[in-house]
């Protein structure tokens, strides 16, 4: 048993050496113990490669603006564990984080140690729980890992939404995105609708395909999809934002009758959304900071034309921080020529790429920048001149950091540990 908060977050922590396993049984079990909390409530399913995130966000603003008791739940998270788990976008306390803690460690006992579940999977029970607990009316429920054998598949929603479909985390979904889509449109449940802004033809034909095997009916989001009156109402940039807004509506139309939102209602919740770390512009100390959690080819060339068509100042200056098991050569070549300064960093994970590695791609890529690797992300914003225009990107763990630095979560705690996990080599996709 954990009596205080650091304790319940030391036990999350020591629940990463199980790893991440793909498959339902484990988070089956441990939803049954603890009473089923999914079937007391409704939800709002969402799966895909970029932008499910913000996705969620509006989704779960105008909900709320709708005047529902909205549950979020997404991951990673930028700084404290709580992020992860929010009613109302407020994020669950720590004094309730210790009491499912407890309640879930015992139920665990239940359980073979080989088979214990894993972080993941006890906190996708541990979200339920509270959400149940406290009556919501909705929870945007964002997937992990791929779809089908997520954790999060466990629930029957009123509605999947799938984003999009990009290479990413090719070592667990899939070399294709034919099989990255096979993996995302697991979500898509019998009879349920469900939406996709997904336009690769060939990751659509697949959910077009499973959907039909399932009589669920499906609205494909064209790109230019979302009428004038909505987009103008949306704070967050890049044309990739109003992608995401359209799909978002389209879920909303899916369940209009089940759900009704006035089109005020959608105006007022879009203009509040929030969703920090996703091209959030940032000014402090001088500077204007852009910070993006753009991590793979797809949600990098997103970024590339959101800065060229959006922000144009003269010097722009670069810190770039990548995971090693990305496409980082690709993410280079897509961002070094935009910059005049280079300043490559290691993420604050195990998995980081080597700055001095990436530093040497950079220069490679645009020999007039001057590029330097640095030891750390407050070394490079100390060497970053004022006046600049500095874009921070690569992981959204990186961004993570930047914030923590900036001091935008004041008091909370850095648990950005608890992001890193593996997956075991028995568990595999198939």
């Amino acid at each position: 048993m954990v009596a205080k908060y650091p304790e319940a977050i030391r036990f999350l922590y020591d629940l990463r050496l199980f790893g991440a396993k793909f498959g339902l049984e484990n988070t089956l079990q441990l939803a049954a113990l603890a009473g089923n909390p999914q079937e007391r409530l409704r939800f709002i399913h969402v799966a895909g490669t970029n932008g499910k995130g913000s996705t969620c966000a509006m989704l779960e603003s105008i909900y709320r603006e709708a005047g529902l008791r909205v549950g979020l739940f997404t991951s990673p998270h930028l700084v404290s564990f709580r992020e992860r788990i929010q009613i109302g976008r407020k994020w669950i306390s720590e004094k309730e984080v210790v009491r499912l803690v407890d309640k879930l460690q015992l139920l665990m006992t239940n359980f073979m140690k080989e088979q214990r579940p894993t972080f993941f999977e006890l906190v996708t029970v541990m979200a339920l729980e509270f959400f149940a607990e406290h009556a919501c009316d909705l929870v945007i429920w964002e997937t992990g890992l791929g779809g089908r054998l997520d954790a999060t598949n466990i629930v029957t929603p009123l509605a999947s939404v799938i984003t999009n479909i990009a290479l990413d985390h090719q070592q667990w979904l899939g070399d294709t995105l034919e099989q990255i889509a096979f993996e995302k449109a697991g979500i898509i449940k019998p009879g349920i609708p469900a939406a996709t802004a997904t336009d690769e033809s060939a990751a659509l034909a697949v959910i077009k395909k499973i959907a039909a095997e399932r009589k669920a009916p499906l609205t494909v989001v064209a790109k230019g999809n979302l009428p004038p009156e909505f987009a103008d109402a949306i704070p967050l940039p890049g044309e990739h934002q109003k992608r995401n807004a359209a799909l978002a509506l389209a879920a909303i139309k899916l369940l209009q009758k089940e759900i009704p939102v006035s089109k005020s209602q959608i105006t007022v919740g879009l203009k509040n959304v929030q969703w920090p770390g996703r091209l959030q512009l940032v000014e402090t100390d001088g500077r204007k900071i852009l910070l993006d959690g753009a991590h793979n080819v797809a949600g990098v060339t997103a970024l590339r034309d959101a800065i060229e068509k959006n922000f144009r100042p003269d010097k722009k200056t670069l810190i770039l921080g990548i995971l090693d098991d990305k496409d980082w050569r690709r993410i280079c070549e897509l961002l070094a020529p935009l910059a005049g300064d280079i300043f490559t960093v290691p993420v604050p994970s195990n998995r980081t790429a080597n700055p001095e590695e990436l530093a040497v791609f950079c220069r490679t890529v645009n020999p007039s920048a001057g590029v330097i690797a640095c030891g750390s992300l407050a070394e490079a914003l100390e060497n970053t001149a004022l006046g600049n225009f500095t874009v921070i990107t690569g992981s959204l763990y990186l961004v993570g950091e930047t914030l923590e630095l900036l001091g935008w979560f004041p008091g909370a705690k850095s648990e950005r540990e608890l992001n890193e996990w593996s997956v075991k080599p028995s568990a595999t996709v198939g």
